[in-house]
């Protein structure tokens, strides 16, 4: 299928599943799918956001400008899977606890409120990566009408640049867990030290970064154009300033880069 072909399978789609409830992160793939399933069923869609220390400040107040701007039906709830002794444990299918204990709250919330369907922003390109979430998603009935429809990333991005949405040339975002070694505790500090240092490297005019907390030690992963700045002596000088003041007793950089699901490269075998 074309692009305009698997756009319209997308639009039959969220007419088939109505009424719907978004799982909207502020990512580039939910927000497509909050904008697409507000303009196609109106007021039979409502995207909900997570509150979370797992949770990327960048991208929550990136969730509240889009509903803002394109007046979504939207809410916010709080999540607690830090609560969850399995998901602090960190183990490699932590995200499946995470996501489990995001889609009960929304199944719950959608059968309240008379919802048929929730649905997930899963793309076509994320079938071939390590995702325990999908398990989770697969258990509570969950839908990803952009995987369904065959959307990929780039054209994900392509069909948010035609709709204006400030998202579509964002980067790629994760919850913040996901910079933290399997094994590695997870706790509400560390989430926090994680959210600060990435907030940090955003002001300094960064695009494209990683920190991955590996307790004393931080590594940052950088895209190859912010890798060139990040190498500058000046510049290193003040990441090691700025990292020791989080609480970090060593800096490092990344030579290989940032790549997504970097800390799955210990993984033996791959769960699916």
């Amino acid at each position: 299928m074309n692009l305009p072909e698997k756009e319209a399978k997308l639009e039959r789609l969220l007419q088939e599943l109505a009424p719907v409830v978004v799982a909207f992160s502020g990512g580039v793939d939910s927000s497509y799918l909050a904008f697409k399933a507000h303009a196609v069923l109106g007021d039979r869609a409502l995207s909900v956001t997570a509150e979370s220390p797992s949770v990327p400040s960048g991208q929550r107040e990136m969730a509240l400008r889009l509903a803002r701007e394109f007046g979504f039906r939207h809410e916010i709830v709080s999540t607690r899977e830090l609560e969850r002794e399995e998901y602090r444990r960190n183990p490699p299918e932590r995200c499946f606890f995470c996501k489990d204990t995001l889609f009960a709250l929304l199944a719950a919330l959608a059968t309240q409120r008379g919802f048929a369907t929730v649905l997930d922003g899963l793309n076509a390109d994320d079938l071939g990566d390590y995702r325990p979430g999908r398990k989770a998603a697969a258990e509570h009935g969950v839908r990803s009408p952009l995987m369904e429809a065959g959307l990929n990333k780039e054209e994900i991005r392509q069909l948010s640049r035609i709709a204006g949405l400030p998202t579509a040339d964002q980067p790629a975002s994760a919850c913040l867990a996901s910079r933290f070694p399997y094994g590695v505790r997870i706790t509400e500090e560390k989430l926090r030290m994680v959210d600060r240092g990435e907030e940090m490297l955003r002001a300094m005019g960064f695009r494209v970064f990683r920190v991955r907390h590996h307790e004393d030690l931080v590594r940052l992963e950088f895209g190859q154009e912010d890798l060139r700045k990040a190498l500058n002596m000046d510049v290193a000088a003040q990441l090691t300033a700025l990292f020791k003041e989080l609480g970090y007793k060593f800096v490092t950089l990344d030579l290989q880069g940032y790549r997504t699901g970097s800390l799955n490269e210990v993984l033996v075998t791959r769960i699916t």
